[in-house]
């Protein structure tokens, strides 16, 4: 069952962040949707936090990828498509080795390779309502 949250304020995402966690505890593969702006990045450094990362979570645009270690020396991985042309431009990264590897996987811009995710990932999508600034956070 599909939940929705309305998040007026970044302070907020704290405990959308905790909730996502916890339903999909042992998903390791996370989908992020929504128009640039939208508030993609800032939740997944909220989530990083929570899962014990200390390392600055910055988007990793021009990198396509970032690596992140957390308090117990395991990877976490967060992607920015953004960029990508073609989808063969994620087999040259190896993504088979990301997302089948068993780390945590963030994922913005995941409809530039929607085809290579597996078919358990979690999709958060953002809506941005401007009237009165708010994003709608559904997953």
């Amino acid at each position: 069952m599909q939940e929705v949250f309305i998040c007026k304020n970044e302070s907020e995402l704290s405990g959308i962040a905790k909730k996502l966690l916890s339903k999909y505890g042992e998903s390791r593969i996370f989908a992020f949707f929504g128009e640039m702006g939208a508030g993609k990045t800032t939740f997944i450094k909220i989530i990083c936090a929570q899962l014990g990362i200390t390392d600055e979570v910055t988007s990793p645009t021009f990198s396509i990828v970032n690596e992140y270690i957390n308090k117990d020396g395991e990877s976490l991985y967060h992607f920015d498509f953004y960029r990508l042309e073609l989808v063969e431009e994620a087999y040259d990264l190896g993504y088979e080795d990301y997302f089948f590897g068993g780390s945590y996987c963030f994922i913005e811009w995941p409809e530039k390779v929607e085809m290579l995710l597996p078919p358990d990932t979690v999709r958060v999508t953002f809506e941005v309502d401007v009237e009165n600034n708010s994003r709608r956070i559904s997953f």
